[in-house]
């Protein structure tokens, strides 16, 4: 009976969470790339992004409470917990923005490899939002920082979690470097994915040709078996017909005088 209430509670908390995401993002994102922003602004957006901690703080307790195996659901939700623990992790709550998604949810719903496909495509894109915000944040104030602007900053962030590094721009402060870290993590691990997605892809091609294969040599031992079938039966129809014809050809032929 808990299990249903969390997941009732899970179902009406989606939408609200989604949009707290979204505002958490916004509200973070908006003074980092106005440095001019009035004060009054920049109170509005860190209120707004300590009420999105707030809320999922809350939505993380509700659902360990209504929960009948608390430890099980701490192991099994332990992004949710990081998303409270560390605020920078908040937005990662925007990937349910993509399977929420009406058309991409009916594709992906379909098959775990689209699912997954769905996911680190959100991922991706939200994981490069986050760094170059994060590292604009932190070195655009820095002395002889080279990441001033978010251009810059996203540059930097593709370059990074792609394992390319130009190394044109790079950070300068320990918080830059910290999140640079990160980045280099995700980036390895998010390759990882991919190069696995791709690799089922083509095992299933491969499978899919060597199906087909296999289908048609079965067809056609069917038919070869079905052709020395009728052979075999016609061969035995005329083994047991031949020793009728020749007593028959005996008595027809006259005896010579």
């Amino acid at each position: 009976m808990s299990e249903h209430r969390r997941e009732r509670w899970e179902h009406l908390a989606e939408w609200p969470l989604t949009a707290a995401a979204v505002a958490f993002v916004a509200a973070y994102a908006w003074p980092i790339l106005d440095r001019e922003l009035a004060v009054g602004w920049t109170r509005l957006c860190g209120a707004v992004t300590t009420g999105t901690w707030v809320l999922f703080a809350v939505d993380y307790v509700a659902r360990s409470l209504l929960s009948e195996r608390r430890g099980a659901f701490v192991r099994d939700n332990v992004v949710d917990l990081l998303v409270v623990a560390l605020p920078l992790l908040r937005p990662l709550r925007l990937l349910r923005l993509v399977t929420l998604l009406s058309v991409v949810n009916r594709y992906a719903g379909r098959t775990l490899r689209g699912r997954v496909a769905v996911y680190v495509a959100g991922s991706i894109g939200l994981v490069l939002l986050v760094a170059a915000l994060a590292v604009l944040d932190a070195e655009q104030d820095a002395d002889d920082a080279n990441i001033t602007n978010f251009a810059d900053a996203l540059w930097w962030a593709m370059t990074t979690v792609t394992t390319v590094g130009y190394g044109d721009r790079f950070p300068v402060t320990i918080t830059g470097r910290f999140v640079a870290g990160a980045l280099m993590l995700a980036g390895i691990a998010l390759l990882g994915v991919v190069t696995a997605w791709l690799a089922s892809w083509l095992i299933e091609r491969v499978t899919l040709v060597e199906e087909e294969s296999q289908a048609a040599t079965r067809r056609d031992v069917l038919t070869l078996t079905a052709e020395v079938q009728a052979l075999r039966a016609e061969l035995q129809e005329a083994r047991a017909g031949s020793p009728n014809r020749s007593v028959t050809a005996g008595r027809a032929t006259p005896k010579d005088p």
